[in-house]
């Protein structure tokens, strides 16, 4: 039986990190800010007094957050080259890579998530600003973007944050689809080298590390603004 090398996860993790990781916090990044942008809208829609938009935005929500996860990765990696073919017409399925894939689907299933932060976060905004607002002449959007989402992004920021942590760690799910995240790039080598246990010690170790600090992070910003407020 051999021993714990050590040696391999020094000569690969220039790699690992480079391929690996850049995926990873790329998709992270990306689908993270998509599904805030989304989110938000969602959450708007929530709370409209339409009660059509407040219900499609409810059925959306959840729909999304009543699936797994990886049910949905499988179902938009297969089904959006067939969406884009059919959007555009081209009457056959259009190719648009696995890093595409993976981005439109976190991108719709945090937004469920987020859409919920927000939505908690709108709601803590006192409805005496709203009407202070409307009484100095603003339009209902003009309220939502001067008074009340920058007072909800702020106080929900933690908690942005921290499901941002958690869409960090989702990304490593991409890599039953065979994509170089960084679970995949430590896989690959594992699989070349025959050295399974020390890639997949080593990947536990990183995403913990990462986790870790990115938590502690996000509980000093809480501190902080605390004391702010």
């Amino acid at each position: 039986m051999h021993g714990f090398d050590f040696e391999i996860i020094f000569r690969t993790a220039p790699y690992l990190f480079k391929v690996g990781l850049l995926f990873t916090v790329k998709l992270t990044v990306l689908s993270t800010i998509g599904a805030v942008i989304l989110g938000t809208l969602l959450a708007m829609m929530r709370l409209s007094s339409r009660k059509a938009l407040s219900a499609v935005a409810g059925g959306y929500v959840n729909l999304l957050r009543a699936l797994p996860l990886i049910l949905i990765i499988f179902w938009f990696y297969f089904l959006v080259p067939y969406i884009v073919g059919w959007l555009t017409q081209a009457g056959r399925p259009i190719a648009v890579g696995g890093f595409t894939s993976a981005l439109i689907t976190f991108t719709l299933f945090e937004a469920a998530y987020f859409c919920e932060i927000m939505r908690a976060g709108i709601q803590s905004i006192p409805q005496g600003q709203l009407g202070a607002g409307y009484a100095l002449g603003l339009n209902y959007r003009q309220v939502m973007r001067y008074i009340v989402l920058p007072q909800a992004f702020r106080k929900m920021t933690p908690i942005l944050l921290t499901q941002m942590i958690v869409v960090f760690q989702d990304t490593s799910l991409v890599y039953v689809l065979s994509l170089t995240d960084f679970l995949g790039a430590a896989n690959n080598v594992a699989q070349r080298d025959g050295r399974l246990v020390e890639m997949f010690v080593f990947a536990a170790l990183v995403y913990f590390l990462i986790s870790y600090a990115a938590s502690r992070s996000v509980k000093v910003l809480e501190r902080r603004m605390a004391i702010v407020r």
